[in-house]
């Protein structure tokens, strides 16, 4: 069975950082790509960073970039997102996802085979 378990989402202040982890079980993980998504109530899931673990390329969206880094382990078959400089808009819950294959640029979440169930990250002002 496929399980994808997010962890490491909290209260932090602004400017502060976070470090999320996504730990995969049941599937090979350095032949997929997976991205960190996230949503808040009433808006559409965004994507936030993405993986390929077979060559460790990274996709990020002009709004994070510079501030979240997306890493893996696959020893580990985890990856994790290190939040850095966090404002309040970052506040939403965090999931990640996983796609079999690799890829060489951005995923949209349509392409995604397998969802964690979420962290919730909060940023206060």
């Amino acid at each position: 069975e496929v399980q994808l378990v997010e962890s490491g989402g909290g209260l932090v202040k602004a400017g502060g950082s976070l470090r999320l982890s996504c730990a995969a079980s049941g599937f090979t993980f350095d032949d997929h790509t997976i991205g960190w998504y996230r949503q808040v109530p009433g808006k559409e899931r965004a994507g936030v960073a993405c993986i390929s673990s077979s060559d460790g390329s990274t996709y990020y969206p002009d709004f994070v970039k510079g501030r979240f880094i997306i890493s893996s382990d696959n020893a580990k078959n985890t990856v994790y997102l290190q939040m850095n400089s966090l404002k309040p808009e970052d506040t939403a819950v965090y999931y990640c996802a996983a796609m079999e294959g690799s890829t060489t640029g951005w995923v949209p979440s349509y392409e995604y085979d397998y969802w964690g169930t979420g962290t919730q990250v909060t940023v206060s002002s």
